[in-house]
């Protein structure tokens, strides 16, 4: 049986609760999910090279790059609350962040080391120190994520970061997957359901590899790619950044931990 919920756009919805009660909810929920006013959303798109989008408590749980388009559906004093158009993230950001409109992007950032973070999205204008050496058209991407992981090797590990600068574990999945061409979920649990399951001993290069956490935690997992048959690519607190590690080392480290074992899926 379908749910009312997965006949809205993708993403999380949009309802903002006061306690158990939906005070608010994005216009495209009206009729399916009840609130006490519904309203539409403004869509407005990051200024900043980088800003990070927080949760009810204040804590990182994503990023919202430049170009990228965040749709609002409430203010208050100098945030908004509202949804990364992107990757389905929904929480608060300084509005001193955004800029009206969501303009059309016709080039992403292609470099790791350029003023934007990597697959952050400009128009015609370039903003001031990118140079055309940084861009490349949208729609042209890369055909290896391992390619593109490899090249962010030493950047720092941060719960909540998703950029070339530094970035959590799921988020380096994440963009190496969008410099690609691939779908790039924000969270490890649906990370593990892309693609298609493949068994340990079919496991190549470029296969996503996840841990899934019990789900009493704010994450969802841990999320790697495969280097080769034996090894993994990813960004991780354990070890302080983007770094290669044996599987079977990482395995035994997070099964210990209480995560599930490895699950294996092929984009």
């Amino acid at each position: 049986m379908t749910d009312v919920l997965d006949l809205i756009p993708p993403g999380a919805p949009l309802i903002l609760r006061d306690g158990d009660r939906a005070v608010l909810a994005e216009q495209a929920l009206e009729g399916l999910a009840p609130a006490l006013a519904y309203r539409r959303t403004e869509a407005m798109h990051g200024r900043l090279p980088v800003a990070d989008i927080l949760s009810d408590a204040d804590q990182r749980i994503d990023q919202l790059l430049h170009g990228e388009v965040f749709d609002v559906l409430h203010r208050h004093g100098d945030r908004a609350w509202g949804r990364a158009r992107r990757d389905g993230v929904v929480g608060w950001i300084s509005l001193n962040a955004l800029a009206p409109g969501a303009p059309l992007a016709v080039r992403r950032v292609a470099s790791v080391d350029a003023v934007l973070p990597l697959n952050a999205l400009v128009g015609e204008v370039l903003p001031e120190g990118l140079s055309e050496a940084d861009l490349c058209p949208v729609g042209e991407f890369e055909t290896d994520p391992v390619a593109v992981a490899e090249r962010l090797l030493g950047r720092p590990h941060a719960l909540g970061a998703r950029t070339s600068r530094e970035t959590d574990c799921s988020g380096l999945v994440q963009q190496a997957l969008l410099a690609c061409g691939l779908p790039g979920p924000r969270r490890s649990d649906a990370q593990a359901l892309l693609g298609r399951a493949v068994a340990r001993a079919e496991a190549r290069r470029g296969d996503l590899v996840v841990w899934l956490s019990s789900g009493a935690e704010d994450w969802t997992g841990h999320s790697a790619l495969m280097l080769d048959a034996e090894r993994i690519i990813h960004s991780t607190g354990a070890r302080g950044g983007v770094v290669v590690e044996l599987f079977a080392e990482v395995e035994a480290r997070l099964t210990a931990d209480g995560f599930a074992t490895a699950v294996f899926r092929r984009v």
